[in-house]
């Protein structure tokens, strides 16, 4: 099963902590949950966004 990023990383905002996600959904294991952190990590870096018009 596929969780979106933003679903895990709300959950951890509400103050679950990794066991209780991973406990609720079994398919999420601790390794996906350290990917979410490191991807929100990444994204306070981004200087910038520019629209693509197309």
């Amino acid at each position: 099963m596929r969780y979106p990023v933003e679903m895990i990383l709300d959950l951890l905002s509400l103050g679950m902590t990794p066991q209780e996600i991973i406990s609720d959904y079994p398919a999420i294991e601790v390794d996906d949950i350290s990917a979410c952190l490191a991807y929100a990590s990444r994204l306070t870096k981004v200087k910038s966004i520019h629209k693509v018009v197309a």
